[in-house]
């Protein structure tokens, strides 16, 4: 799992500038040595509820690689479902798989989905070995439909701009999330490092406010805005659109682990799984009003 998960680190931090900059800025402060002391809370992945190519097919790289799928998450307004999965092991990120019920959308704007997503006619993942960190890294970086042309592109982004994201990027990896309560006491408060991501330039989601935090106060989340990639349409067109972004999670201790020195606190000890209200907040990071 981590060969998969490395490489597509690897074209995710190419093609999202904020990765490196925030990387080597937190190397200049101190935080950590080098990319590979931040710890990684979770990634996350974005699909089309159309036949094939849902959470169904997806989810089977985790749960081959023993990943256990936890919580079901409804996002009513944005027409979402979401599961989170939990890793085998504490040194893997979590993974959030969300998925577009693609059936709730208007006729007009189904249409567009199906004329590209119909080229799939089984699920792809069932002709590729999922024990081959080759070939399952390989799988989510080629495309699995063709181009969109602009026109469908900007009609996908008046009803679902989660769709226009996805009929574009693909299953490209949506975001990774920085572990900010395993960084040094001067950094490790969301209010603390959204004050560094400012200083270094980083545009900070504001949906719900730049700290998303869960009913029980014990999850707050904070993400930048996507960084805007030139996208080459099938007819030729080009327009600057959302690509991905990086996210900032404080898990804090749960109740009856709170005393415990920070030096002994694990994973165990610490709030898991996700809150619907931040990650609906969460989501509008590609969307049009933040880029703005």
């Amino acid at each position: 799992m981590t060969q998969i998960l490395d490489a597509l680190f690897s074209v995710y931090a190419k093609r999202v500038p904020d990765v490196r900059k925030i990387t080597k800025a937190m190397i200049d402060k101190g935080m950590v040595a080098s990319q590979s002391d931040i710890v990684n809370d979770h990634v996350a992945f974005r699909t089309l509820g159309v036949p094939f190519l849902g959470i169904s097919s997806f989810e089977k790289i985790f749960l081959t690689h023993d990943y256990q799928k936890k919580d079901f998450y409804h996002f009513k307004a944005k027409k979402l479902n979401a599961f989170w999965y939990e890793p085998p092991t504490d040194d893997l990120p979590r993974i959030f798989i969300s998925e577009l019920n693609v059936k709730e959308l208007s006729a007009p704007i189904q249409k567009i989905i199906n004329k590209y997503t119909d080229s799939v006619t089984s699920d792809p993942l069932d002709t590729i070995d999922l024990n081959d960190p080759n070939a399952v890294a390989t799988y989510l970086q080629t495309p699995l439909w063709r181009l969109p042309s602009l026109k469908d592109y900007e009609a996908l982004l008046t009803e679902s701009e989660y769709a226009a994201w996805v009929i574009y990027n693909r299953y490209y990896l949506n975001h990774y999330t920085i572990s900010v309560h395993d960084l040094i006491d001067n950094f490790s408060t969301l209010e603390l490092f959204n004050v560094f991501l400012k200083s270094i330039g980083i545009h900070l989601n504001s949906s719900g406010g730049e700290i998303k935090t869960s009913q029980d106060k014990l999850l707050r989340q904070t993400s930048s805005v996507a960084n805007k990639v030139l996208a080459t349409f099938s007819d030729n067109n080009t327009k600057e659109i959302a690509g991905s972004y990086v996210e900032f999670a404080e898990r804090s201790p749960l109740p009856e682990f709170s005393k415990l020195p920070k030096n002994q606190l694990k994973r165990r000890h610490r709030r898991e799984g996700f809150e619907t209200g931040n990650a609906d907040r969460i989501f509008e990071s590609t969307f049009t009003s933040q880029l703005k």
